[in-house]
């Protein structure tokens, strides 16, 4: 699935005039997927940014989307300038835990650092349910909020230090 969606500020910052966020969110807990996206929409459409959604199963697939999407953007001469990764991992009784926490957020890094980009990790990794819930909750620990707001604040420095 991918939106885009483009909402007016009230406050508007220059340095964000024109950017486009791609979220890519994993679908594999939904109802946390749906608390996470909700936090980092609501970051990102307060900034008055175009924000772009792309829908994967689990959070391994989120750098490797992104990379995606951002080879299609460039193909099409669009540009991107972040990356927010959502999504929940949260600890089983086999290895598979360290293996997906550990390599989406290596892939997250690693895209950042080889492009230059600005990308927000928004990928919970947690113990239980409740936890990711209470990191979830935009009323709580709002990290989908945090990880848009890491962002844009990368968006901001990269074109404060350009001028």
């Amino acid at each position: 699935m991918v939106t885009t969606r483009r909402e007016g500020s009230q406050d508007k910052d220059e340095l964000l005039e024109g950017a486009r966020v791609l979220i890519v969110e994993a679908r594999y807990y939904e109802a946390l997927a749906d608390e996470l996206l909700a936090g980092a929409r609501a970051v990102l459409e307060a900034a008055g940014v175009e924000v772009i959604v792309i829908t994967v199963p689990g959070a391994l697939e989120i750098p490797i989307a992104a990379e995606i999407a951002l080879d299609a953007a460039e193909m099409s001469g669009e540009t991107v300038d972040a990356v927010v990764g959502l999504g929940v991992v949260i600890r089983g009784e086999t290895y598979h835990f360290e293996i997906v926490a550990g390599e989406s957020a290596r892939g997250l890094m690693d895209l950042g650092l080889g492009r230059a980009l600005a990308v927000g990790n928004g990928i919970l990794t947690v113990d239980t349910e409740a936890q990711a819930w209470e990191r979830a909750r935009v009323s709580e620990g709002d990290k989908g909020g945090g990880a848009a707001a890491a962002a844009l604040s990368l968006v901001r420095l990269r074109r404060r230090l350009e001028r």
